[in-house]
């Protein structure tokens, strides 16, 4: 090349602005894709040498030098130049200062299109992985205190008003099945994603005898993409990280809130322990739920990840636009974001103290058997459902009216609502029998959750090698 950008070649008069160096330069972020960008450069020019394309000499001068550019990366020796624009001609440059001329050839048959390409679906094919795990250790942490707690009762909530107790451990065993359709999505999503752009060059394939399948497979991809356009302009794998992660993020912020109201001394169901929690600079009585509360607001900054390259991408027409730079950014944030809110919830988890003596106190207050004592009603009365709704209503305002729970209204009280009622009622009211009588599939009964809790470690770990 003589004169003009080293990088865009003769076609250029002049370098870049400033301004243009500011707005187009990538290597401030897409430096991550270092070691991704490595390993598909050598898959390519191994590839290059098996078909003749390269010499064998250039192609061992090629690996050795990036193997070298690998180890300096790895100890801090690499320098990263911003007029480079991005991380592939920061490693060609440094490539061609370390061996020369061959650098030149290891860019036959292929573009910053479909290399791109390529090293941000290995990237994210990790960041899937890495989410697997994340997930898998919070269900873990969830059993494991689902176990302890597979009978101690808390009142269940629907609109956050007492409805009918279950028990701890089916409640946090909710959570275990989110966490596992998360980890489902994130699965599907990697297995979709795994075919590989390198070859297609910068939109219309190559008229060098390239062999596609050989670098997927050296790459673990299950096969090349079958259109050259959809390989380089494809960012569907992007945008189902994004959405898994958002997804993930919002069962995170769910349970996050939970334990922020919980931890509240109004409700007093937890303790969250010192190393998650802040005190107030004022009010020294005040303990602070802060990494809760820090989980439930970062899934806005998933989300808005999500929503970004969405936008970004829905007016693109094929194959590549310089729009498609900006999907890194926002993938790298929510990565980084739920990778931590992932281990700051599995740290929650594994350390709360739940006071069950409260948890069994509130389960008492607001008729929360009044369910029981209608299906009672249907099935030893026989009568229908809606007029056994009608007949408890009728008894917890005859409760309300007395400031009494419904165990405590006397046999001929009841009596004088509906006839029919005997003693047996008092059976039903009580909060143990409640939960132990919902044996249906999926229900809270302790006999149940001990059952589930050996079946969900059977669906998601087992074949994992799980301790």
């Amino acid at each position: 090349m003589s004169g003009g950008s080293s990088i865009w070649g003769g076609r250029f008069g002049g370098g870049p602005s400033d301004i243009m160096e500011e707005i187009n330069a990538s290597i401030g972020f897409d430096q991550r894709l270092h070691a991704q960008d490595i390993a598909a450069s050598m898959a390519h020019c191994r590839m290059l040498a098996r078909q003749g394309i390269i010499s064998e000499a250039d192609a061992e001068s090629i690996l050795d030098g990036l193997s070298k550019i690998a180890d300096e990366i790895a100890v801090g020796k690499f320098h990263f130049q911003r007029a480079l624009e991005d991380i592939h001609m920061n490693v060609e440059s440094r490539l061609s200062a370390l061996i020369g001329e061959a650098a030149g050839r290891l860019h036959t048959a292929r573009s910053r299109n479909d290399q791109v390409a390529t090293d941000f679906k290995l990237w994210v094919r990790d960041a899937l992985d890495r989410l697997d795990l994340g997930l898998a250790a919070l269900q873990q942490a969830l059993l494991d205190r689902a176990e302890t707690h597979a009978a101690d009762v808390l009142p269940g909530f629907t609109h956050l008003q007492a409805a009918q107790p279950v028990t701890l451990g089916h409640h946090l065993l909710a959570y275990v099945e989110m966490a596992g359709r998360d980890r489902g999505r994130a699965r599907d999503a990697r297995t979709r994603m795994n075919e590989s752009p390198l070859g297609a060059a910068a939109l219309a394939g190559t008229s060098f005898p390239i062999d596609r399948h050989m670098t997927a497979a050296d790459l673990g991809f299950d096969r090349p993409c079958a259109n050259s356009l959809d390989a380089v302009s494809d960012r569907d794998f992007a945008l189902e990280y994004l959405s898994t992660a958002a997804i993930a993020a919002v069962h995170l912020s769910r349970l996050a809130e939970e334990l922020v109201i919980w931890s509240s001394a109004q409700f007093g169901f937890v303790k969250l322990p010192d190393s998650f929690s802040t005190g107030s600079s004022i009010m020294p009585q005040k303990r602070n739920p802060d990494a809760a509360e820090l989980v439930r607001a970062k899934a806005g900054r998933v989300i808005g990840d999500l929503n970004a390259l969405l936008i970004v991408m829905k007016g693109l027409p094929l194959a590549y636009s310089k729009d498609m730079q900006d999907d890194k950014e926002p993938l790298f944030e929510a990565a980084d974001t739920l990778d931590l809110c992932l281990a700051a919830m599995t740290g929650m988890i594994s350390e709360v103290t739940y006071d069950t003596a409260k948890m069994r106190a509130s389960a008492e207050l607001g008729f929360i058997t009044a369910t029981d004592l209608a299906d009672w009603l249907v099935r030893v009365l026989g009568l229908p459902f809606r007029q056994a709704h009608h007949v408890t209503g009728s008894l917890v305002k005859l409760a309300e009216q007395k400031n009494v729970d419904l165990e405590q209204l006397s046999l001929a009280e009841m009596q004088s609502v509906e006839p029919g009622i005997t003693q047996d009622i008092y059976d039903v009211l009580g909060i143990e029998s409640s939960v132990a009588s919902r044996t249906s599939f999926g229900g809270t009964a302790p006999d149940n959750v001990r059952a589930a809790i050996v079946e969900a470690r059977r669906r998601f770990f087992e074949g994992e090698g799980q301790s």
